[in-house]
């Protein structure tokens, strides 16, 4: 739960007003933090809200997927398992909107939106395979395929695969998923063009890892190829392709919410296993792997944004009126819609935790008498530059922080956009005087690093007395 005793905490733990080292000539005023009026935690939303949308997701089966171990030496497999599920129903969400009667649908950029969604897919996919390659203990445990060694000579259970001859005697076989629909996305005429370009993709972003996806790339590179289908079971993913409510509402909305989702709660959990490892590194003092993932977690907060945005092009009558017959109302006043996941609320408090990390990082204790310690730390590894691994850590941790909170002020924005202000007035968008709604007191929280924060504050403060503005007078010349 958010900790809304922040203010008294802030000012007395290890923010001082001025600075020690710095009181002599300089006077810093630190803003005073905005105040929230008696609201309680954001993260919060009632249980039955949960379930309910739970199950609409088919959410217990997909987490069966995404826990179940197959691979026992495979570290990756809890982190990239339920990214290939997004990716597959990524794949199966072209196939939806290319396939809809409706004469209205924007099609055209509905497969633009899902292009660029897919693309930002493979880049993160393979940002998480190049980690493979960067972790001794983790490389070479991923289940693939090693054509190459087979001299062009195939099994009949390799039926799906090209060969491919490069510089003389090089042989290089591209392995093609049977299960996959991309491969089927390929061969017909409305999503031929879209699914050479994601093929091409998976080509590009795939260079620096240790092994290809094995969708029917040309993997002229000769690598190795994922054992996809094993993997990802698409097959049994696309049997949960339908709402428990398909049969009841007849509404082509239902399908695009369903899948909108299912794509946003699969990266959640992809974001949850990252998360931890962030802080087992942490803990384990690989601070530069450390920094690498929690870059990585900024941009996954970044593509759920992107994801959430795909409501814009839902729709506006056909939406409104599948959340009448879904019955999607906001339990209480201070209920956000996007609380029902409760994925999302546990990895904006991992994410908020890791501001716990810092004094450990920055190799301190909290001055249990309110010292400016930690403030100082910064301050010296900010300036000293001799800890660099350090200072990319603390910056990307705060990157996080910034990606978080832009979720969630972009996610107010599609709110209003999709169902309208005053159908959000049951999530305060509409408020009056003195009083926040959850969603905006999510982005309007102080920051959750003070000490950085203050940190930098002092720092550019006594930049500015060492220069006396004489370099901003240069710089205007």
């Amino acid at each position: 739960m958010v900790d809304l005793d922040w203010k008294a905490k802030m000012v007395s733990s290890d923010i001082p007003n001025k600075s020690p080292k710095l009181s002599n000539k300089l006077q810093v005023s630190i803003p005073t933090p905005f105040r929230f009026s008696n609201i309680s935690s954001p993260l919060s939303t009632s249980a039955s809200a949960s379930s309910a949308y739970d199950y609409y997701l088919r959410l217990p089966e997909l987490r069966k997927f995404w826990e179940t171990k197959e691979f026992p030496a495979w570290q990756n497999e809890r982190v990239l398992k339920p990214a290939l599920h997004a990716l597959e129903i990524t794949f199966r969400f072209i196939s939806i909107v290319l396939s809809d009667p409706r004469s209205y649908s924007n099609r055209r950029e509905w497969k633009r939106r899902l292009e660029s969604l897919t693309t930002r897919q493979i880049e993160l996919i393979a940002m998480l395979c190049e980690d493979e390659n960067e972790d001794k203990t983790a490389a070479g445990t991923a289940p693939i395929f090693d054509l190459t060694s087979s001299n062009g000579v195939l099994a009949r259970e390799s039926s799906s695969a090209e060969v491919w001859k490069l510089h003389g005697e090089t042989t290089v076989v591209s392995r093609t998923s049977k299960d996959s629909l991309l491969p089927r996305l390929a061969t017909w005429q409305k999503s031929e063009d879209a699914a050479q370009k994601i093929l091409y993709t998976i080509e590009c972003e795939m260079r620096r890892c240790p092994y290809t996806l094995g969708l029917g790339e040309p993997n002229l590179s000769g690598k190795p190829s994922l054992d996809y289908d094993s993997v990802c079971k698409p097959n049994d993913l696309h049997a949960l392709k339908r709402s428990p409510y398909d049969h009841c509402i007849e509404n082509h909305e239902n399908a695009t919410l369903f899948t909108t989702h299912q794509i946003l709660e699969s990266w959640i959990q992809t974001a949850k296993q990252v998360l931890k490892r962030i802080a087992s590194r942490i803990d384990a003092e690989i601070f530069e792997t450390a920094a690498s993932d929690c870059y990585l977690m900024e941009r996954i907060w970044k593509l759920l944004a992107e994801i959430e945005d795909l409501h814009l092009l839902m729709d506006p009558d056909d939406f409104l009126h599948l959340k009448s017959q879904l019955l999607i109302k906001p339990v209480n006043e201070t209920e956000a819609f996007c609380f029902r996941s409760k994925g999302l609320v546990e990895i904006t408090k991992m994410s908020k935790e890791l501001k716990h990390k810092v004094p450990f990082i920055l190799g301190v204790e909290v001055d249990p008498k309110g010292g400016p310690r930690i403030q100082e730390a910064a301050m010296r590894l900010y300036s000293e530059k001799q800890e660099g691994n350090k200072v990319f850590l603390v910056q990307a941790l705060q990157a996080i922080e910034g990606a978080l909170k832009r979720f969630f002020y972009g996610y107010k924005q599609v709110l209003v956009v999709v169902m309208g202000s005053l159908e959000a007035k049951g999530n305060r968008v509409v408020a009056g005087s003195g009083s926040v709604d959850s969603l905006s007191q999510v982005f309007l929280e102080p920051t959750y690093f003070p000490s950085l924060d203050a940190a930098k504050t002092y720092l550019g403060e006594f930049w500015n007395h060492e220069l006396g503005g004489s370099g901003l007078t240069r710089w205007k010349k």
